[in-house]
């Protein structure tokens, strides 16, 4: 079942280096030249990597847990908005992170 664990985290990581990828093939200069970007591409293949790597976490984890859990990938994205694209973190959004965090530990635990 660990396993199963670790693939669900590298699922997540694979995720968030796609979506970082994405938001940085969003500088270019109109939404041609984005789609053909190659941040976009790579991060859209990892995307699609992500997708596989949760397939498999999916066969020994329920997914009422391992759906909730992806939500690891919210904290992050905040991060690194912020330190990767300098978006503001409030603390409205520290709030939510923290909320979120509280989530993820509950159903870890439970």
């Amino acid at each position: 079942m660990t396993a199963f664990w670790a693939v669900l985290a590298a699922a997540i990581a694979t995720s968030m280096a796609g979506q970082t990828l994405l938001k940085a093939g969003s500088a270019a200069p109109d939404f041609i030249a984005q789609l053909l970007d190659w941040r976009t591409i790579l991060g859209l293949a990892l995307y699609g990597g992500a997708a596989m790597l949760y397939i498999v976490a999916l066969r020994r984890i329920p997914m009422s847990v391992a759906l909730p859990f992806t939500a690891v990938s919210y904290v992050a994205a905040a991060l690194i908005g912020h330190y990767a694209f300098q978006e503001p973190l409030t603390v409205m959004h520290l709030g939510a992170i923290g909320l979120i965090t509280a989530g993820v530990l509950m159903l870890a635990l439970a």
